[in-house]
């Protein structure tokens, strides 16, 4: 693997620390998830929860940007894990006082007031996923920046793999318990080592001009969109990964339910478990190899090749086609994800950083859920029909086949060349260059120790 220059030391513990805590928090938002429908058998309430999550990231994602912003961010990190361990310590009293048969009523209060602690802690761990690519500006130089964007995407990667397997064994060996009594343990760890760390400072704030007002330490939307729409291309960027998002909200939506159709629910956990290290493999190309001169080019460029891996696996009724295009899919969303970073890192100012990732996570993250709640009733009535004894089967169905199972196939087909159509206009449009030129000739945004030393220069 290519040397990273810079504060390499600091990084790399912070890397491992993040490791830490986001195995803890998504193993405890897999572990309510399987605790809930496995107490209820009510998909709806699992369903909510879901739900509750991707809300309350939508909609605190600039908040969370101004905190990582004004404070230190090592401070801030601190105060993240300080929260979840408090929430989780309290979701951990209810769960031990509450006589259990209230967890298995779906309306039950406590159940929720559970569930609602335990999703707030999660979601203060989101305070971690602004911070740590902010981190990467202030401690790696600029040239290594998108290697280091690939190793954040591995650990979301190793999180996303191991997660889902801790937090099933977990919950099967004592309900919530053992759950919260690890993430309890783990959080006293992370924030007792990441006390040991060099701190991170907030962004320089400029000076006020004589006679002027004192920068304000506020969440400031107006002023994150102004610098947003200041970087040309830097609004279609993010507008074109919420739309890919948006048609993303498809797989959330229906996934499951076809590769369910088409393998038994235990090859379908394992290939989806061995499938996603394929984001471990992509993170680490990434950190060894670059992103190469053009990271904005080479983003759009990703997605032609995933709305087109869209368009092709459902052809068939075949495993092995859906696990191959799973398994591209999953190398490749690495890449497009330290692509945005390594382009946001450079565009927009370090002081400014914390609240423009925010804004993009929580206008890019509103839009999946959208999608999935409106294509699911979609696909049931009118998709499915279509292709089980309606139009569609009569037409394609010589070909495509018929079934429940071809019509969710067709709504794949039709997203992946929806997504392919918009990633190659993208890819010819006016933004696009615009973005491209001004990243390619935007001078390199320093480190923090150069940051400092320039901000006490006298003028």
């Amino acid at each position: 693997m290519a040397a990273i220059h810079g504060d390499r030391r600091t990084f790399y513990q912070l890397l491992i620390n993040t490791l830490l805590v986001s195995v803890v928090n998504f193993t405890v938002w897999f572990a309510i998830t399987f605790y809930v429908y496995l107490e209820t058998r009510s998909v709806f309430a699992t369903g909510v929860v879901s739900g509750i999550f991707l809300v309350m990231t939508a909609l605190t994602g600039i908040w969370f940007g101004s905190l990582v912003d004004h404070h230190s961010k090592t401070t801030i990190m601190q105060v993240s894990a300080v929260a979840s361990f408090l929430l989780y310590a309290a979701a951990f009293g209810i769960y031990q006082t509450v006589p259990r048969d209230e967890f298995k009523d779906p309306a039950s209060v406590p159940l929720w007031t559970l569930i609602v602690l335990l999703m707030l802690g999660v979601i203060a761990g989101n305070i971690r996923t602004i911070a740590l690519p902010t981190m990467v500006t202030a401690l790696i130089e600029e040239s290594d920046r998108d290697r280091a964007n690939g190793l954040v995407g591995t650990t979301s990667g190793v999180s996303f793999l191991v997660t889902s397997v801790i937090s099933g064994i977990l919950v099967a060996l004592g309900g919530m318990f053992w759950v919260l009594v690890g993430a309890l343990g783990v959080l006293t760890a992370a924030v007792v080592h990441l006390s040991f760390l060099r701190a991170v400072p907030p962004a320089a704030q400029p000076e006020p001009e004589p006679g002027g007002e004192a920068p304000k330490r506020s969440v400031d939307l107006r002023g994150t969109m102004r610098v947003v729409s200041q970087v040309p291309g830097l609004t279609a960027l993010i507008l074109f990964s919420t739309f890919n998002n948006f048609l993303g909200g498809v797989y959330m939506a229906l996934m499951d339910a076809y590769g369910l159709s088409l393998v038994s629910v235990q090859t379908w956990g394992l290939l989806w478990g061995a499938l996603s290290a394929g984001l471990i493999v992509g993170g680490l190309c990434v950190a060894r190899t670059g992103l190469g001169s053009n990271p904005v080019r080479l983003l759009l460029l990703v997605n032609v090749v995933l709305w087109t891996v869209t368009v092709l696996f459902p052809a068939r009724s075949s495993i092995i086609l859906l696990g191959g295009g799973m398994l591209i899919y999953m190398v490749l969303v690495p890449y497009a994800e330290a692509a945005e970073q390594t382009i946001l890192q450079k565009v927009v100012p370090y002081e400014r950083q914390g609240r423009v990732f925010g804004f993009a996570q929580s206008v890019e993250q509103a839009a999946s859920p959208l999608t999935a709640f409106l294509i699911a009733p979609i696909a049931q009535f009118v998709f499915i029909p279509l292709m089980t004894d309606g139009a569609g089967a009569r037409a394609i169905g010589g070909w495509f086949g018929t079934g429940a199972e071809r019509g969710l196939a067709l709504v794949f087909v039709l997203t992946g060349v929806i997504g392919l159509v918009a990633s190659l206009f993208a890819l010819r449009s006016g933004p696009y260059r615009r973005l491209s030129h001004h990243f390619m000739t935007t001078p390199a945004t320093p480190k923090i120790e150069e940051v400092e030393e320039k901000v006490g220069e006298p003028s």
